[in-house]
């Protein structure tokens, strides 16, 4: 018997480029696929566990949380994963890359690559809760810190890799995936 081929869908993007709409729009219709969104679990230690969220430095709750989510989902389903996480930092995103690959997952990353003005927009009429954010004061000052980076090139040949610059090219690139897992 085959082992079934399983996939990462990794995002990578700023604030309020479509990481989270377009990964449910994924789920949607992929069912074999789960969303593990890190706002999600932030959310949740915010108004569960107030006390026990950091007011500086990382938050290895959450981080914690995340990872036992990771970890149960890949050993003890078959699905496909969706990581749905800014994931900008080089080096933290190399990690989960690795680790991933070495529990035998392909990866495919879908990069954001929204014009800043659209993402300043989208964060002026956004309605998002910000208590999730617990170093910075709001969204505006968020996408500020994240303007100076730059989307990773060419992270790995070896991976599958797209790239949404707006929010009609997301349905293409779904439907790409969408063969890839399906294929």
């Amino acid at each position: 018997m085959t082992k079934q081929k399983r996939f990462c869908i990794l995002t990578i993007g700023k604030t309020h480029s479509g990481k989270s709409t377009f990964a449910r729009k994924l789920e949607q219709v992929c069912s074999n696929c789960v969303v593990i969104d890190q706002d999600i679990h932030a959310e949740f230690l915010q108004t569960t566990y107030p006390k026990l969220v950091p007011t500086d430095g990382k938050n290895l709750v959450k981080y914690a949380l995340s990872e036992t989510i990771v970890q149960y989902a890949m050993l003890h389903t078959n699905l496909h994963l969706i990581l749905c996480n800014a994931n900008l930092s080089d080096e933290g995103r190399a990690a989960l890359m690795k680790r991933i690959t070495k529990e035998g997952f392909e990866v495919i990353i879908v990069k954001f690559d929204i014009p800043y003005e659209v993402l300043k927009e989208r964060v002026r009429t956004s309605n998002r809760d910000a208590t999730i954010l617990r170093t910075i004061d709001s969204y505006e000052d968020l996408l500020e810190r994240q303007k100076k980076l730059i989307l990773p090139e060419n992270l790995d040949r070896l991976h599958q890799e797209f790239v949404v610059r707006c929010e009609k090219d997301g349905a293409g690139v779904i439907q790409s995936i969408k063969g890839l897992l399906e294929g």
